[in-house]
């Protein structure tokens, strides 16, 4: 069994064989790969020892400690967050291999085609069509919208309907996309902020190969819940600092600007600073959770949390600089590699703050899921649950 003082020796190790100062941090990061130190709980030869995952901080911190470079996990949270895990449960052998490498070290971009126009809360509506030709593979025709990243990525996990005659949740099925294959057009969706940070993605007779499908045809639904538990988890149960975040931005806004204090702001900053210290202590609850196994729908409530608070703390922070809290940098039309809440201005935050509630799930499902599956409560009426995907209403 892999222990704490094994790590740091295999942590030792690896810095006395690749010192970072000296080594290229592609080669660095490749080597940490190797010698299972990247994801300390996935399988050896796979990122991991087979360790548990509360170990990770260990190594975390030693090579934090000693400068060691990392791999930008803003840019590539689709692919740490949301692929890998489904990847690793459902991905055969020879997929695993392939994917899991350059996922991690950052060198294959990852994107999401799940949302499509007329199927965004009510994803299993969807209508991107997956056909199997003679020869076994399956051509895709659709479009999907919201997708972080697609113009920077190589791969996407992708879900379409296999089989229209089945319930909507019955004919789905998940594939691997290569989106530098013919048929995949991603154009820039612009935003609020002026920012092109989601695209909208056109398929148009995309072959992908049976090679490239995770799960077995039709279960789509079933592989796509484990991409969405880890995804509300990813969003909304960061491991941050005590007053890191948002509020910590808040706080010393109110602390640099004694000139703008008023009794009911401070009142307002001390109730939401209160519910985000509870927020993070709930997130290392639920991380300590997903060390015994897969994330359950509890990450819908971390997610349902980080969106509102995020919401309301940018509201304050705006009304609380006044004027300058309306100040906004730069309304250049450009595609980022990712989203910075903490260092850019306020009046980015405030805008940005208003996806929050949308994307990874809308608040609306995620009450829903709460409380079917945390609740126990009754779940709503679906009188299209057993109706053929054909014969629904559109």
């Amino acid at each position: 069994m892999t222990d704490a003082a094994d790590l740091r020796g295999r942590t030792a190790d690896l810095l006395a064989a690749h010192p970072p100062a000296t080594t290229e941090r592609l080669a660095f990061l490749r080597a940490r790969f190797d010698a299972g130190l990247a994801w300390v709980h996935f399988p050896e030869g796979l990122g991991g020892l087979d360790a548990p995952r509360s170990l990770q901080a260990v190594v975390d911190a030693e090579l934090e400690a000693a400068g060691a470079p990392g791999n930008d996990p803003g840019r590539i949270g689709i692919g740490l967050g949301m692929a890998a895990p489904t990847i690793l449960r459902y991905g055969t052998d020879e997929q695993k291999q392939r994917l899991l490498r350059p996922l991690w070290t950052g060198e294959e971009v990852w994107c999401q085609l799940f949302s499509e126009p007329g199927a965004g809360s009510d994803l299993a509506a969807l209508a991107t069509r997956a056909v199997r030709d003679d020869a076994g593979d399956w051509i895709v025709d659709g479009q999907k919208v919201w997708t972080s990243s697609a113009h920077l990525a190589r791969w996407a996990i992708l879900i379409a309907r296999t089989d229209p005659g089945l319930p909507k949740h019955r004919g789905i099925s998940y594939f691997v996309c290569d989106m530098t294959d013919p048929g995949v057009e991603v154009r820039p969706l612009r935003q609020i902020t002026g920012e092109a940070e989601f695209n909208e993605v056109f398929l148009t007779g995309v072959r992908i190969p049976d090679t490239q499908r995770l799960g077995e045809v039709g279960e789509g639904w079933k592989v796509a819940q484990t991409t969405l538990m880890n995804e509300r988890v990813a969003i909304g149960g960061a491991r941050i600092p005590r007053e890191g975040g948002m509020i910590g931005v808040a706080a010393a806004d109110w602390r640099a600007r004694p000139d703008l204090r008023t009794h009911d702001l401070h009142q307002r900053l001390l109730k939401l600073w209160v519910e985000a210290e509870v927020a993070r202590l709930t997130g290392e609850r639920l991380r300590q959770q997903l060390t015994k196994g897969q994330p359950g729908p509890e990450g819908s409530g971390m997610k349902l949390a980080f969106a509102r608070l995020a919401q309301e703390i940018s509201g304050w922070e705006v009304e609380f600089l006044a004027e300058d809290g309306l100040t906004y940098d730069d309304w250049t039309m450009r595609r980022p590699d990712g989203v910075d809440f903490t260092g850019r201005e306020a009046g980015y935050r405030y805008l940005r703050a208003k996806g929050n509630s949308i994307e990874g799930g809308t608040s609306e499902v995620l009450l829903n899921i709460v409380a079917e599956r945390v609740l126990g409560l009754p779940p709503e009426p679906r009188t299209d649950k057993d109706v053929a995907w054909k014969d629904l209403p559109r």
